[in-house]
């Protein structure tokens, strides 16, 4: 099973979430939003998917601390410039595997996934 997991190392979900795979042994690449950015096609995929309103980290600093204007009328094609210019505004994790995605850490969910 090819599994990918998205997002950002420090993270505390993400590192959670880490460790849960790990300790399954459960073998996953990584794949660090900071270094690497999001492909816009991908990002495309898990809006279709979850919804921008899923996707979009609202409760985080990054989208916080964005002017008022860019936060202002919000809707799938505002929310993906939005993620792609602030990959650090993107839900933590993702997991991607086997055609399948998970958005976020659900230690319930996980175990039914994987």
């Amino acid at each position: 099973m090819a599994v990918t997991m998205y997002g950002i190392p420090n993270c505390d979900t993400v590192k959670k979430a880490r460790s849960w795979l790990t300790e399954r042994g459960v073998d996953y690449a990584f794949h660090d939003y900071k270094k690497s950015g999001i492909d816009a096609d991908r990002l495309a995929e898990w809006v279709d998917r979850f919804g921008w309103e899923k996707v979009l980290n609202r409760a985080g600093t990054t989208f916080k601390k964005l002017p008022d204007a860019m936060k202002a009328d919000l809707d799938a094609a505002k929310a993906i410039a939005i993620m792609m210019e602030n990959p650090s505004a993107i839900k933590r994790p993702i997991v991607e595997q086997d055609g399948g995605a998970l958005l976020g850490f659900s230690p319930a969910e996980w175990e039914k996934a994987f």
